[in-house]
């Protein structure tokens, strides 16, 4: 994510604390928000798939697959 984004989400959350934020403002703090965590899975997700175990033998493993 773009750091004027990240900044413009931070700006409306300290804007949340001295006022009630207008429902434009409130709808784009959202907009931006769940861009981020999208990105922060996106990101996240990438890095345990490329994550492997070593085993003694040093044989390597990829994680395994969470049970729903």
């Amino acid at each position: 994510m773009e750091k004027g984004k990240i900044a413009r989400i931070n700006a409306l959350t300290a804007l949340s604390r001295r006022r009630e934020l207008t429902q434009e403002e409130k709808t784009e703090r959202e907009t931006l928000r769940r861009e981020y965590i999208a990105e922060w899975r996106a990101s996240t997700i990438a890095v345990l798939e490329n994550t492997r175990i070593v085993t003694p033998d040093g044989k390597k493993h990829p994680l395994p697959k969470r049970q729903k």
